[in-house]
């Protein structure tokens, strides 16, 4: 119900695009989220959207760096990452959940399979 693509191996400072297709019950959900989980980590909130407002929500981390869109014609979310750092190695997840302004895991019903993004130094 919900896929993600688009992680890889890249250097630091290079940029990635995720991609998150929706689909069933998934695509009725307000909010898609993207969340990471280095290893030995919890699983952090990285960015957020609506699908009908389309105003988006960051962790602190990221800002001025990622960028969270969506296409509701195609049912994607996307996250671009620009200036990557070793710190932002993870597994990225994408998420839907009914719960505007959400930042917890818990705030989110349905996840993908996880995608690695890992910047090598």
């Amino acid at each position: 119900q919900l896929v993600e693509s688009g992680g890889g191996l890249v250097q630091v400072g290079d940029s990635l695009r995720l991609s998150c297709a929706a689909s069933g019950d998934a695509f009725n959900m307000y909010i898609m989220g993207w969340f990471r989980q280095a290893p030995g980590k919890e699983r952090e909130f990285v960015a957020a959207i609506s699908w009908t407002w389309g105003v988006p929500n960051y962790t602190d981390s990221v800002k001025g760096r990622f960028t969270i869109s969506r296409d509701n014609a195609k049912n994607t979310v996307y996250l671009g990452m620009n200036n990557l750092t070793p710190e932002d190695t993870a597994v990225y997840y994408c998420a839907a959940g009914r719960k505007f302004g959400s930042r917890s895991v818990e705030g989110y019903d349905y996840w993908g399979q996880g995608t690695q993004v890992t910047v090598s130094s």
